[in-house]
């Protein structure tokens, strides 16, 4: 591990008494801060990436089946941690255990996925020169070390989806973690050094924020990854601009829900009411602006609002629970402050609104109808378990609101009719569009949206280039010499 520990092993503190450090554990249902971690020193970055550049030499001369190896059982570790690992995400995030251990089983499915596929991605693809003779092929060649800036809400998957792919292709990363998950992130790091990366290979690391940019302009630095919020996303992509490196920013999204038409009105509160509350809402596909046609508006309504009426806040460990908190004090106020002003300008409470009485950093499963655009909620995203429904008319008027939006990562279309979804679809300002199903995430899909949702793919072969070098290599045959007269 290269980020120094200092676990404290005094009774638990407040989440308040231990502000001036910046990488702890904070359990979201107690409050209590349980373990607390050092910065990485300053002066010990230029090692680090250093580390990670010479294991970058070593490790892309390995042939592309010893570096998939590797990749494999970091995979079948994590199978065998998965309790383990679970637990270490609902303690630090809040998440339920059932779906800490889902998340770590999607991990396991993408990092075997590149595995098994990365190698035949990496092929070379022949070009027919359309001038003089010989070959052409496109290589797929790694560029070297890679900085991962990584968020809590999915601590092991945002962090897998990128490592899987690139130590597969070649390249090395080093993790800079969100502040409130720093267990995840050493537990990460033990996993590939223990399915037999060489060190630097991987590498997580406690940086302090003002120390991002000294990493990013590091020459030896070829590329940086983020996932966070559109404040993040801003500055990391102004910081590699000015570097000249590649970027991959994965940002907020607040996606829309269409329902055009509803058959079995059941199912589809079902789906809305998963789209929304997975992981408490906090997650950039949920489904957050439900459009819906007037004609199906007010079933929908009351079935959701009895839909969101079933959670009730618990321990997130308690296999019963369905409610969860979310993952710090701070989120649950500012999501709070988001409804409250919604409601002061005249939004429409259907469900929740408020803070249960009860520990721990909960929100009330929240409907809000009759929002405007003077609302926070009609144009910032609500990272939690809150919704916003609209009555559209038709489907014109749900893709003009649909698309009225500073994000566009995923969208949701729910018809009977799929051509008639597939038609609305196409005139949906997004990244990624799910027919009859709210989005979700699988390793052969394409994951990435456009606005300010960000830039690039994660996920699918798409992500085995974002920080490739696709080298061109033309072959000319050889001319040969004329023989001399009478020789």
């Amino acid at each position: 591990m290269t980020a120094t520990q200092n676990p404290t092993h005094e009774q638990p503190k407040t989440a308040s008494e231990s502000a001036e450090r910046r990488y702890a554990t904070v359990n979201p249902f107690t409050g209590q801060v349980e373990k607390e971690f050092d910065f990485t020193p300053t002066e010990a970055i230029d090692g680090i990436v250093g580390k990670a550049h010479a294991a970058y030499q070593e490790w892309r001369e390995r042939s592309v089946e010893d570096r998939a190896a590797v990749v494999r059982r970091a995979a079948e570790l994590m199978d065998e941690r998965r309790e383990e690992l679970a637990s270490l995400i609902t303690t630090e995030m809040g998440k339920r255990r059932d779906e800490a251990t889902g998340e770590l089983y999607l991990c396991s499915m993408i990092l075997k996925y590149y595995a098994d596929n990365g190698p035949g991605f990496l092929e070379p693809t022949s070009i027919t020169p359309l001038m003089g003779k010989g070959e052409a092929v496109v290589e797929t060649r790694p560029v070297g070390a890679l900085l991962a800036i990584e968020p809590w809400n999915y601590p092991f998957y945002q962090v897998v989806r990128v490592a899987g792919p690139n130590l597969v292709l070649g390249n090395t990363v080093i993790l800079k973690h969100a502040e409130i998950t720093p267990q995840c992130a050493v537990a990460i790091e033990q996993l590939f050094t223990d399915a037999g990366a060489p060190e630097g290979v991987f590498t997580n690391t406690f940086l302090r924020i003002e120390d991002v940019e000294q990493v990013i302009a590091d020459p030896r630095i070829q590329g940086v990854t983020l996932t966070g919020s559109e404040r993040a996303g801003s500055a990391v992509g102004a910081l590699a601009g000015k570097h000249l490196k590649k970027s991959v920013l994965e940002l907020g999204g607040s996606d829309p829900f269409i329902v055009l038409d509803a058959e079995d009105m059941a199912a589809t509160v079902k789906a809305a009411t998963m789209g929304r509350m997975q992981n408490t809402g906090q997650a950039c596909t949920a489904s957050k602006r439900l459009i819906v046609t007037e004609e199906n508006y007010e079933p929908f309504v009351e079935g959701l609002r009895q839909a969101f009426g079933t959670f009730a806040p618990g321990d997130p460990a308690d296999k019963a629970t369905s409610l969860a908190p979310l993952s710090s004090e701070r989120a649950a106020k500012d999501l709070h402050a988001q409804i409250q002003d919604a409601i002061d300008k005249g939004a429409t409470v259907v469900a929740g609104g408020g803070r249960p009485d009860h520990p721990g950093a909960f929100v009330e499963p929240t409907i809000l109808t009759d929002v405007t655009p003077e609302m926070r909620a009609y144009r910032e995203e609500l990272f939690g378990p809150a919704a916003v429904v609209y009555k559209v008319k038709d489907a014109d008027e749900a893709v003009a609101l649909a698309n009225d939006s500073d994000f566009g990562l995923g969208a949701t279309v729910m018809s009977s009719d799929v051509d008639r979804a597939r038609a609305v679809a196409e005139r949906l300002e997004a990244g990624m569009v799910w027919i009859n199903q709210p989005t979700g995430s699988s390793p052969e899909l394409p994951f990435g949206g456009i606005k300010r949702s960000g830039y690039g793919r994660e996920l699918s072969e798409l992500a085995m280039f974002e920080f490739a070098n696709r080298r061109l290599v033309r072959t000319v045959p050889v001319k040969k010499a004329d023989r001399p007269v009478g020789g």
